[in-house]
């Protein structure tokens, strides 16, 4: 990067220092600034020519400078007669003024260093197309040596050299002596024009006399640049020492033979031995073949082979030549117009404009920028000429890249987008719309471009307005959204509301339909929908305008109308225009269809939310009873379970605790009536769970066989005595109630198995048999023994009982297990919790697990048999039992194996316990 840069800065500063050490101290640098150098010309090359601008205008020119370097090798006689020739040429130049000339715009100025002058822009000299790159900087510039002349231009180039040689021949009656590749220069337009007016030779007869031109006998020992370029030279100029108009002619074949073949001259001159050279060329020429032309077009083929030919009366003068049908391109013929263009009036230009869109396409594009380009934007400043000149300068447009556009074209046709007379222009603009609003950057969009359309739309002309309307979506795509909204849509809105117009009205709807897509949803919800029904106008078109924007905004996938749009503004709106007297059936049917459309998904939509509120509503009911049985269930387990230890603790709050549970269940009903957001999100996740325990599948029952119990011969008859007397001796409670016992159980799973008996001190009967009721009976108490609760006194290997009755005395009241489980007195849960130390030595692993068939076995056999059925008796088969008896006859399912029995459940234990004496003394009785 470091050495392309350091390249860069010694190339600078070479050109900088040629520049400076060419032109420095020369009057021309006082009025105009030197730039760059670009090109060659001049006889031999010795002009450079450099970019420059003029410092009072800023108008650009092109420098020729003449270094004096370049002849220090000369004697001072010979650097005198080089002065003076150049001297002559450009002097010459700067008095004929013509379009076929070079034109001056400074006069020759000299310094000890140099000679310089100013001209008309150019690009190069026709011999540096050509290929000839002397006195050119290093390194060469990419402009020239990328420059490829198309047939167009070559065709107009050698047409513009005739035509200047007509007016040197015909006007000025001079031969111009010297025409070569090097005094053909290129401007910046790629027009040829003619320069190098050294050895020119002016007539001297009269002008009504014909033309006499001396000519000077060739002199080998003057310097090259004293000699014209004898390589287009016409033989007689060497051979006879004599001159004439057909000698410039000889000149323009030879430079039409280089043209055409790369550069190359016909002949090959020997400058030390001229005049051998030219007898040989004369031999040459009068036996020129067609092999040696064969690279010139044939159409032209033949007229070069005149031009050439060695008889000055045989060749075509220069009028002649304009005239010939090589130069009758449709593309030279066009060129040749242009620069003419200032000696048409209107009319000829307006039809000549009219017919150049067909042959713009069939002209290079460098052709159609250098050449075309500058005399269009030129017939600017004549308003009556813009509507024809515009769009040819559009098309041109679509071809050119931004850049080139905006460099180009976009400074020239700012001002046109002001010009609001004559309203074709606003037309044509809006036409090609796109185009402006693809490659104009955006600032000039917002400046220029927008503001022209909204002139359009405000534009008396309704011609115009409708127009407008019409163009405008094909180019919304373009048109950023703030400008669209706050600038364009109002407008619109403007014109279809004020008005008088029917069209204009009509064209207002359909253009905003049209753009619809472009709009934001809620933009068009809260600004186009209410606009609807601001027209007043009922007339057909209109209203199928209007139904056109609801049905466009109804089914577009990015806007849709929102089902309290439909059943608040849209709807109401639309069926009184549907039952409009101007309305013909087809349209009566159109309005129709677009009501049941919104009325079908207004129904559907409001049906959808309507069940998703039911289901939701049905959900939170479930919950809620499930709820509500939850805390039932809880309830009723919490409330056994106090029952239990009121039986064991204090017998009166059982008896009392009715009024309570229902002071306890009107205040659960309180709670729930307002719950908290933790409460809920409990409640959300006891329903997961359920929701995961109905997708679990049943549990299947598995057989067991029953195992008879083993005979052990410990008697713990005594261990079992003494647990029970150190329980009542437990301090909690000291109330007393009537001697008599009850037990009770969380109910088992649905089927009860049981036995019923009246209790009292002496006699104690005891039945077996099945009992459906899950309460109490009325004659006692309940005590299950399922898969929730197990009986207290079944050992492991006990068949068990599902359910015990014991009958009390007949003033003892009756209970239900509801009543049972809501039964939680506040004044209960409030209490310290009692201590189970007792009954942990009861049921504890401290010690040995004893049943209940063992005891009865060992201590009454009777009770047993009654109690528990042997083998192969009846009742041990009875199946209304189900799974539910054979569960809890597997060996290990007694107190520890139950998770009823867990400490868990009994970490805050109620009053399950009545009276400790009694029941120690019922055991005693029951087990002798």
């Amino acid at each position: 990067m470091e050495s392309m840069l350091n390249k860069l800065k010694s190339t600078v500063t070479k050109v900088t220092a040629d520049v400076t050490s060419a032109v420095m101290g020369n009057p021309v640098t006082r009025e105009f600034d030197v730039g760059r150098h670009i090109a060659s010309g001049g006889n031999g090359l010795a002009w450079k020519i450099f970019n420059g601008t003029k410092k009072s205008t800023k108008q650009e020119v092109a420098v020729f400078v003449f270094d004096k370097k370049l002849i220090d090798k000369y004697q001072k006689f010979e650097k005198d007669q080089i002065i003076d020739s150049l001297k002559r040429g450009v002097q010459q130049l700067t008095r004929l003024r013509h379009p076929r000339l070079l034109t001056v715009q400074h006069p020759l100025e000299e310094s000890r260093d140099c000679l310089a002058f100013c001209t008309e822009p150019v690009c190069a000299s026709l011999a540096n197309v050509l290929g000839s790159w002397d006195n050119l900087p290093s390194p060469l510039p990419s402009d020239i040596k990328e420059y490829k002349l198309y047939d167009v231009e070559t065709k107009y180039g050698l047409l513009q050299v005739s035509e200047g040689l007509s007016f040197l021949h015909s006007s000025v009656k001079m031969v111009h002596g010297n025409i070569t590749p090097e005094n053909i220069i290129l401007n910046k337009s790629g027009a040829w024009k003619i320069m190098g007016f050294d050895f020119c030779i002016q007539s001297t007869n009269p002008s009504e006399q014909e033309p006499k031109f001396p000519c000077k006998e060739w002199d080998p020992n003057l310097p090259s640049l004293c000699l014209p370029n004898p390589e287009y030279l016409a033989p007689e100029y060497i051979l006879s020492v004599s001159c004439e108009t057909a000698s410039d002619m000889y000149s323009l074949g030879a430079v039409t033979y280089a043209v055409f073949n790369k550069g190359k001259p016909i002949y090959e001159v020997n400058k030390q031995d001229i005049y051998k050279s030219f007898s040989r060329q004369l031999d040459q020429l009068s036996r020129l073949s067609s092999s040696t032309l064969q690279n010139i077009p044939e159409e032209v083929r033949e007229h070069v082979k005149l031009l050439l030919n060695v008889a000055p009366a045989v060749r075509p003068d220069a009028d002649q030549m304009t005239k010939i049908p090589f130069f009758d391109d449709v593309g030279a013929m066009t060129l040749q117009y242009f620069d003419s263009l200032f000696q048409r009036d209107n009319l000829q230009k307006s039809q000549f404009f009219k017919g150049l869109p067909k042959v713009l396409p069939k002209l290079p594009k460098r052709v159609i920028i250098q050449r075309i380009l500058p005399c269009l934007t030129s017939e600017f400043v004549n308003p009556d000429m813009v509507p024809f000149v515009l769009p040819n300068v559009l098309l041109i447009a679509e071809e050119c890249t931004k850049d080139e556009y905006i460099k180009l074209i976009l400074p020239d046709l700012g001002p046109v987008f002001k010009q609001q007379e004559p309203i074709q222009i606003l037309l044509i603009f809006l036409q090609k719309m796109d185009l402006l609003l693809t490659k104009t950057p955006p600032d000039e969009i917002k400046n220029s471009v927008l503001p022209m359309v909204y002139r359009a739309l405000e534009a008396p002309s309704i011609q115009i307005q409708e127009l407008c309307l019409n163009i405008i979506p094909t180019f919304a795509n373009l048109i950023d959204y703030p400008s669209m909204k706050n600038s364009l849509i109002p407008r619109i809105k403007n014109a279809c509301l004020q008005t008088s117009s029917l069209a204009v009205r009509v064209n207002s709807l359909v253009c905003l339909g049209k753009i619809l897509e472009y709009l934001d949803k809620w933009f068009v919800l809260d600004d186009i929908l209410p606009f609807l029904q601001q027209i007043p106008s009922k007339e057909p078109a209109v209203l199928m305008g209007i139904l056109g924007i609801y049905k466009c905004t109804f089914t577009h996938k990015k806007l849709g109308i929102t089902k309290e749009q439909l059943a608040g503004k849209v709807l109401p709106h639309l069926i009184p225009l549907s039952i409009e007297n101007n309305l013909n059936l087809n349209q009566f049917n159109s309005f129709i269809c677009v009501i049941r459309d919104m009325l079908n998904r207004l129904e559907a939509e409001h049906k959808t939310k309507l069940e998703q509120l039911h289901v939701m509503q049905e959900q939170q009911k479930s919950l809620d009873i499930a709820n509500q049985m939850s805390g039932s269930e809880e309830a009723r387990s919490s409330g056994t379970g106090n029952q239990i230890d009121k039986v064991f603790n204090n017998g009166t709050d059982l008896l009392t605790s009715g009024s309570d549970s229902k002071e306890n269940e009107m205040s659960s009903i309180q709670r729930k009536a307002s719950l908290t957001l933790e409460e809920k999100q409990k409640l959300a996740k006891e329903q997961e769970q359920a929701q995961k325990l109905k997708s679990q599948q049943p549990l299947k029952p598995q057989a067991t066989t029953v195992t008879p119990p083993v005979k052990q011969t410990k008697d713990l008859t005594d261990t079992l005595i003494d647990n029970m007397s150190s329980l009542t001796s437990r301090p909690i409670n000291q109330a007393q109630v009537a001697s008599s016992t009850s037990f009770s159980s969380v109910p088992s799973m649905g089927v009860g198995m049981g036995f019923s008996s009246p209790i009292d001190n002496t006699k104690r009967n005891m039945t077996n048999g099945l009992n459906t009721n899950m309460g109490f009976q009325t004659a006692g108490f309940t005590m299950g023994a399922g898969l929730a609760t197990q009986n207290f006194f079944s050992g492991p290997s006990a068949t068990g009982a599902t359910k015990m009755n014991i009958v009390p005395p007949a003033n003892m009241p009756n209970y239900s297990p509801m009543n049972a489980a809501s039964a939680i007195s506040p004044l209960t849960q409030q209490n310290r919790p009692p201590d189970m130390s007792a009954l942990d030595n009861l049921f504890g692993p401290q010690k040995p697990k004893v049943s209940m068939k063992q005891l009865a076995q060992q201590k009454s056999s009777q009770w047993v048999n009654q109690f528990v059925p042997p083998p192969g008796s009846p009742n041990a088969s009875n199946t209304a039992l189900g799974p539910q008896m054979n569960m809890i006859a597997q060996p290990g399912f007694g107190i520890q194996g139950n998770p009823f029995f867990s400490p868990q459940n009994f970490a805050q234990p109620a009053n399950t316990m009545t009276n400790s004496s009694s029941a120690s003394n019922d055991l005693k009785d029951l087990f002798g």
